[in-house]
């Protein structure tokens, strides 16, 4: 079946109690046995397995190619949770634009004597140069967080292939709705499903997606069991809710995107437009490649300084002055104060996440903005 409709009916099931096609929430935390002491109905206590969890992730499973996921309660919890089945000692390879928060967690792994080495990999020789005898993960960003580069999914899993390395795709900006990372040769796949997945800016969550059993999705589980970091069933069915219309919000969300970049590029206050939508971007033919649409997602450099990129984000009025992105309103953020003091991203970045607003009504506030500057 096609994207649209396993997102509308993938894990979800007429309560057999009841008849109600929306799945009820099971709030309990503990679960009976039977007299003999089984669990017969599969579930003993909510931190090890819920309905409503059980549910998120076959859905997440099949959008994805996969066969097994593990939900969380962050995008941060999930990411942790494949750091930590890494052995002191072992090295990291991941992309130098990566979401800052991600690196953050990186860079913790560092007390236990595991190391990391940042790369621009864009250029695969970047990434063969990196390679070191202890390397064990190799980390994948496309398109990257704020500078939107793409990365050669499939070339990239060659590589950590051949050095028996295992790969992890952070696939929160596309989605199985423009990209499969799974079917390019990535191990693992991330997503923070607080962004598009969940899609409403009300809930938290993150998942780890495997198409295989292996010792590595097999640890995160164990994390996921015993650390505790899991969702909430509630939050389970606010996120299995939001993929329901998941093909529809950012397929829409790509085209106003689209519109957008072309707009930016046309303006002279505008130094450069990040969009691998645009055929200027030197990562277009690939994306077009490897993605089906180029996202919702975009930044751009105005003409000037910190103060003229501040001073635009304060200027507009439909889009929203806030971090994340994914949901239905549209909103605008100086991405290196967001990143603090350590960043590498330009001062005069502004970072768009595209939301459902008409993209006519999106340009004449950004037009209205650039009139004060």
């Amino acid at each position: 079946m096609r994207i649209e409709t396993l997102s509308v009916h993938s894990g979800r099931k007429i309560d057999s109690a009841t008849g109600a096609v929306t799945p009820p929430i099971h709030l309990s935390t503990t679960f009976e046995r039977e007299k003999n002491g089984e669990y017969s109905k599969g579930y003993n206590y909510s931190r090890s397995n819920n309905p409503n969890r059980e549910a998120l992730e076959e859905c997440l499973a099949i959008l994805e190619s996969g066969k097994y996921a593990a939900a969380f309660s962050s995008g941060s919890a999930a990411a942790m949770s494949i750091l930590q089945s890494l052995h002191p000692g072992d090295h990291i390879i991941a992309p130098e634009d990566i979401y800052h928060g991600t690196k953050h967690l990186i860079k913790i792994f560092e007390k236990w004597n595991i190391n990391s080495t940042f790369v621009d990999m864009t250029n695969i020789k970047n990434v063969v140069e990196a390679v070191q005898k202890n390397t064990n993960l190799v980390w994948i960003e496309t398109p990257s967080n704020p500078l939107l580069k793409i990365i050669d999914i499939k070339k990239i899993t060659d590589i950590a292939k051949k050095i028996n390395a295992f790969s992890v795709c952070d696939n929160s900006w596309a989605t199985p709705v423009l990209q499969n990372p799974l079917e390019l040769g990535v191990d693992l796949v991330l997503h923070a499903t607080t962004k598009y997945i969940g899609g409403h800016s009300d809930v938290l969550g993150g998942a780890v997606i495997s198409k295989e059993e292996n010792n590595t999705f097999e640890f995160v589980k164990e994390i996921q069991k015993s650390g505790g970091a899991v969702p909430s069933p509630f939050e389970c069915w606010l996120v299995l809710r939001g993929i329901q219309t998941l093909p529809l919000r950012i397929k829409e969300q790509s085209k106003s995107a689209m519109v957008i970049a072309e707009f930016l590029s046309s303006r002279k206050e505008v130094e450069i437009v990040h969009y691998p939508g645009l055929k200027e971007h030197p990562g277009h033919p690939l994306a077009k490649e490897q993605m089906k649409l180029f996202g919702g997602m975009l930044s751009f450099q105005v003409k000037g300084n910190k103060e003229d990129a501040l001073k635009f984000a304060a200027s507009v009025s439909l889009f929203t002055r806030a971090t994340s992105l994914g949901g239905p309103e549209s909103l605008i953020e100086h991405r290196a104060s967001v990143e603090g003091p350590e960043t590498k991203t330009p001062q005069n970045l502004l970072r768009l996440s595209i939301g459902l607003e008409n993209p006519d009504d999106l340009i004449e506030d950004l037009e209205q903005a650039f009139a004060k500057l």
